[in-house]
């Protein structure tokens, strides 16, 4: 074979080179070397070397590399390498930041940088979420204090509203808080055109039981007899205590006939109890009650304040005629308005 025959023999294996090298597809071999058994295996390697640089591209380290020599050893280094990187990551992945690499050149420097960056970060975002869980603990904590304190004080704020409006002893409105009540009541009757009752009620001989039993039974006497009575109104009945051993109710849409039944209610209710003192003793109570009825027509000529202090008048006095023909009885007033 002459030079030049040789030159031409090399440039065409040069230039099979070049595509197995350049090209997508793997070229043909060359009728020239198809039975070259040595073009063959050089054919056979370098395709094989093309298959672990793919892989590689893609990311899959399981081929096996069963070629021989530097450039395949280099490969199985590199492949090796590559697993034991991957290895590291997945620990890291896990939580390990103690991973670092040092057989990777520039490889290792990045991969511990970004090993001591995840850590530190890590580090931090923990402090925070445990100074956030601390905050949310406080939150909590703050919440149901406030929370206990709010309750308390509408606590507070409900037993002050029931201490300024109700008589300590026996549980019924005070006298301010009766009228402020019985005002708007009455006001709503007038404008319905319903007609009311005001009832005064006086324990009988209350001062003999005082002086007999003395003022802690007395105190208890009146707190039975508010007890008693309350009971026996209905629920859009007001009782008051008026002073002293005098308890006031309005009757609201109730003509006097209605009104003198509800007192006899009350007085027949005290009347059928019994109250057990802290000696034993049982003792019965009687009460005399006063009834006056208001017409809601009386109010086209007067105002509901003066209809109201002109009922409560005859109410008394009703109640001293029931004091004067013997006491334990209801008595009405007469229905007159004011003139």
């Amino acid at each position: 074979m002459s030079d030049n025959d040789r030159v031409k023999v090399a440039h065409m294996v040069l230039a099979y080179a070049a595509k197995l090298l350049d090209a997508m597809e793997p070229p043909p071999i060359p009728e020239e070397f198809a039975g070259d058994k040595a073009f063959i295996q050089f054919q056979e390697k370098a395709l094989a070397l093309r298959d672990i640089a793919a892989s590689f591209a893609r990311g899959d380290l399981s081929q096996p590399i069963e070629m021989r020599g530097v450039v395949a050893g280099s490969c199985k280094a590199l492949q090796a390498n590559l697993r034991h990187m991957a290895w590291k990551v997945q620990q890291v992945e896990k939580g390990d930041y103690t991973q670092r690499m040092d057989f990777m050149g520039d490889f290792s420097s990045s991969f511990n940088n970004m090993v001591v960056q995840l850590e530190t970060t890590i580090e931090a975002l923990q402090q925070k979420e445990e100074a956030l869980t601390s905050l949310a603990v406080s939150l909590q904590e703050e919440v149901k204090r406030r929370s206990a304190t709010l309750l308390k004080l509408k606590k507070s704020e409900a037993e002050f509203k029931y201490l300024a409006q109700h008589d300590p002893l026996t549980g019924a409105f005070n006298r301010r808080s009766f009228f402020a009540l019985t005002q708007e009541s009455l006001v709503s009757s007038i404008a319905l055109k319903k007609d009311c009752c005001f009832c005064l009620l006086d324990i009988d001989y209350f001062k003999a039981f005082n002086d007999t039993h003395g003022h802690i039974e007395g105190d208890k006497a009146l707190k039975f007899v508010a007890d008693t009575a309350q009971s026996s109104l209905r629920q859009t009945d007001i009782m008051g205590r008026y002073g002293g051993e005098e308890f006031i109710f309005f009757f609201s849409d109730a003509d006097l006939a209605q009104g003198y039944a509800a007192a006899e209610r009350i007085r027949s209710a005290i009347e059928s109890s019994s109250l057990e003192l802290d000696d034993g003793t049982i003792v019965s109570l009687r009460a005399s009650l006063g009834v006056a009825g208001l017409l809601a027509s009386w109010a086209d000529t007067h105002s509901c304040s003066a209809l109201q202090a002109h009922v409560i008048r005859l109410a008394d006095e009703a109640l001293y005629q029931a004091k004067g023909e013997g006491r334990n009885r209801v008595c009405t007033a007469e229905l007159k308005g004011l003139s």
